[in-house]
């Protein structure tokens, strides 16, 4: 039975981030911290790991921070072996880490794609899986994939980022169907433009940062800190329903034709 004040709190939760250092997984970090999880903030920059899980010390919540690196399976899959014989459990998984390199594909180099493939999808794989392993012992758990609007449409230039982005959630639709029987969930949520440390170089040129602004529905970019709620829900009871999806936080970019708006 459903207890409905409680039904987006993390109490007594265990809630692993990967690229929690910056942008939405420090945001994501602290939301779910707010909602009541102890948070793993991990990240390669081990640095930014530890001041974010300060950060969320300092408000009173419960953090510790993790050095890693998600293209590294093995490192990965020990990071998950130590955090269970500390906590028993890790109930919610959000990895984050991406890189974009803007080329058009015609030129891009083997190089670029390999360290594009190699974060964004590789990655996220290696966590899916050692998440996935954990969960499926444990009996449940939900696993959130950041995944981009990217993922359904394009733009010159971010072709490989985008093919990483949609590879994303097959992924994950691949894997809630094979663990939804062990109560594992697994989902991903979608942004649109969002500011944060990887779009820095569109907001240093307002041309462009302001063509991003008008093309969606809410004529806005998204701050990172918007995406912490739809993290928190699709790590919560709230979404007990909720698996093998994406959630679309765009600003309606996706809805939207955005070349001409008629009169009617």
């Amino acid at each position: 039975m459903f207890e409905f004040p409680s039904l987006f709190r993390l109490d007594n939760r265990v809630a692993f981030v990967a690229g929690a250092a910056s942008g939405i997984g420090l945001a994501a970090a602290r939301g779910l911290a707010a909602a009541g999880a102890l948070v793993v903030c991990a990240d390669t920059n081990s640095a930014g790991a530890a001041s974010a899980s300060e950060s969320i010390r300092e408000r009173g919540g419960k953090s510790e921070a993790l050095a890693l690196d998600v293209t590294d399976a093995a490192a990965v899959n020990q990071a998950f072996l130590d955090l269970e014989q500390r906590h028993g459990r890790i109930h919610t998984v959000l990895t984050t880490p991406a890189v974009n390199i803007r080329k058009r594909l015609l030129d891009y180099q083997a190089a670029d794609f390999d360290k594009v493939i190699r974060l964004n999808l590789a990655g996220a794989f290696h966590v899916l899986q050692a998440a996935g392993r954990h969960m499926q012992a444990h009996g449940g758990g939900s696993i959130i994939l950041c995944s981009s609007m990217r993922a359904v449409t394009v733009e010159p230039g971010q072709s490989i980022y985008a093919t990483t982005k949609a590879g994303l959630i097959q992924m994950a639709r691949g894997l809630a169907v094979e663990l939804g029987p062990c109560g594992v969930r697994v989902n991903c949520i979608a942004p649109g433009v969002v500011e944060t440390p990887l779009t820095a170089p569109i907001k240093n040129q307002p041309e462009w940062y302001n063509a991003y602004s008008a093309r969606n529905a809410l004529n806005r970019w998204a701050s990172a800190e918007e995406m912490a709620g739809p993290v928190v829900f699709l790590a919560s009871d709230a979404s007990s329903y909720v698996t093998g999806t994406v959630l679309f936080v765009d600003g309606g970019w996706t809805a939207i034709d955005g070349r001409f708006a008629p009169p009617v």
